[in-house]
């Protein structure tokens, strides 16, 4: 069993992670430099309202974490209602256990949203939709090397616009359904007074 919060107490921000990461770290460093945040996703983030937490499950070799989780970071940076840590995914196998794609892989990365209270409300993982139909499909029978080859390219032509668009998705849909059940218990408190 995990706990959201305890979790989310061990994580660390991102530049710590990518500082800690031999190997990987100039590349990590240098992805969240590079990462732009495009204003109508900034936009959307911050007209959100409430506090955010977004706790991302990752490893520094994987391609999929290394394109993500520094645009990730970068929005967390810019929009006020949002923090931002990552963990391994080794480091915690309860919490990537829960978060299995498809039941079953414990692919990375995943983003996990939180509220302020630590409460979670879901999580997205770990490739965005487009990405992911052109791997299961068109680059299927690619050797792995030139499949990584095409991922990569793909990641590059996109600059984690795709990725943002879904976990911006979610985390409207998560504010949303939060306002709603506020408001419920707000009239249900007033209309018992």
């Amino acid at each position: 069993m995990y706990s959201t919060r305890d979790s989310y107490g061990r994580a660390v921000p991102f530049a710590a992670m990518a500082a800690a990461s031999a190997e990987y770290g100039a590349l990590l460093t240098a992805q969240r430099a590079r990462a732009v945040v495009p204003d109508d996703l900034l936009a959307r983030v911050t007209a959100l309202g409430g506090s955010w937490r977004l706790l991302v499950i990752s490893e520094d070799w994987c391609i999929d974490s290394q394109s993500i989780a520094p645009v990730v970071a970068a929005l967390a940076d810019a929009a006020p209602n949002l923090e931002l840590r990552t963990i391994s995914r080794d480091a915690d196998p309860a919490l990537m256990d829960a978060h299995l794609t498809n039941g079953t892989a414990r692919a990375i990365p995943v983003v996990v949203v939180l509220d302020a209270d630590y409460v979670e409300h879901g999580w997205w993982g770990s490739r965005p939709r487009a990405l992911q139909a052109r791997v299961a499909a068109e680059w299927k029978q690619l050797e792995k090397p030139e499949r990584n080859k095409e991922v990569r390219r793909w990641y590059a032509m996109d600059k984690g616009r795709s990725a943002l668009e879904e976990i911006v998705a979610l985390l409207e849909q998560f504010a949303a359904s939060t306002a709603g059940a506020a408001a419920v218990q707000s009239a249900s408190a007033t209309a018992g007074a």
